[in-house]
């Protein structure tokens, strides 16, 4: 059996299993594992799978799986609930911690309330603007103008990477748009290596943005925190916002604060679902 809490930020959930008590290869076929237990008809349901382990360097290790099985780099939403997950369970006392991810290590700043924690300001660190590095295919250095067609509509995007890859296009009429149909086909363009993450936006004001996501491996979900963090580095880059600012981005699951100043720095709730016990 194994237990497990299921948490989500912003309603971007995922599984969270303890293994600071054990061995990582204590669990077999991790991304088999991540691809049943996430199932929403016939296992726990979530977008996915996190791991949270010993490390050798920082507080604490994050590894996280998609909802298909394949490892991701790192997810602003998951390592919020890892800075909850591990304050709350007693795992720590401190209010700073680092988490190791694939994507570098990420600095955690808690907020606690009442001797729980309610929210978490990560610093995402520097985003990733190059192009080799994101990667994403174009002959710009910084990729701002990348124009790609699915089906009956041609996107411009913005791309950077905040340790896995965002492609940032604005749309209207967002809350009619239809992310599925279009996220699928520009998630796996060839123009991205590695995939993509597909943000949709609509600018409301200087310091508003809403947005939809299409992320890779998972589908449409509620919220997510590098995705949200890169538009708030695309929208500076294309002056569309006030870069001296925090941003609200508004998603489908909430708010997330986000602003960028050398590193990008994102706030944002954690919470606790439920628990239970899988039977492996």
């Amino acid at each position: 059996m194994i237990k497990f809490t299921k948490m989500q930020g912003l309603g971007n959930d995922y599984i969270y299993i303890d293994c600071t008590k054990m061995e990582e290869k204590a669990i077999k076929d991790i991304s088999c594992l991540a691809k049943i237990m996430s199932d929403r008809h016939f296992g726990i349901g979530s977008d996915g799978l996190i791991l949270i382990c010993k490390s050798k360097k920082e507080d604490f290790k994050m590894k996280m799986f998609n909802q298909d099985g394949t490892e991701a780099e790192m997810c602003g939403n998951g390592i919020r609930c890892v800075g909850k997950f591990v304050y709350d369970k007693g795992l720590t006392q401190k209010e700073n911690i680092t988490i190791e991810t694939l994507a570098g290590t990420k600095k955690l700043k808690l907020h606690i309330k009442a001797g729980k924690v309610e929210k978490v300001t990560v610093d995402m660190g520097k985003p990733i603007l190059n192009a080799k590095e994101i990667p994403v295919i174009s002959e710009e250095e910084i990729v701002k103008n990348l124009r790609l067609k699915a089906l009956d509509k041609e996107f411009i995007f913005t791309c950077v990477s905040m340790g896995n890859p965002h492609a940032i296009t604005i749309v209207d009429n967002i809350d009619n748009f239809d992310v599925e149909k279009y996220g699928r086909i520009l998630e796996i363009d060839e123009h991205f290596p590695k995939k993509a993450n597909i943000e949709f936006i609509e600018i409301v004001n200087e310091k508003t943005i809403k947005m939809r996501v299409w992320e890779r491996g998972s589908g449409e979900t509620l919220a997510c925190g590098t995705g949200a963090s890169a538009v708030c580095v695309a929208c500076t880059l294309n002056n569309l916002i006030d870069k001296k600012e925090e941003i609200i981005i508004k998603l489908l699951g909430g708010e997330l604060i986000i602003k960028w100043d050398k590193n990008v720095y994102m706030t944002g709730n954690a919470e606790i679902a439920f628990e239970g016990e899988y039977e492996n």
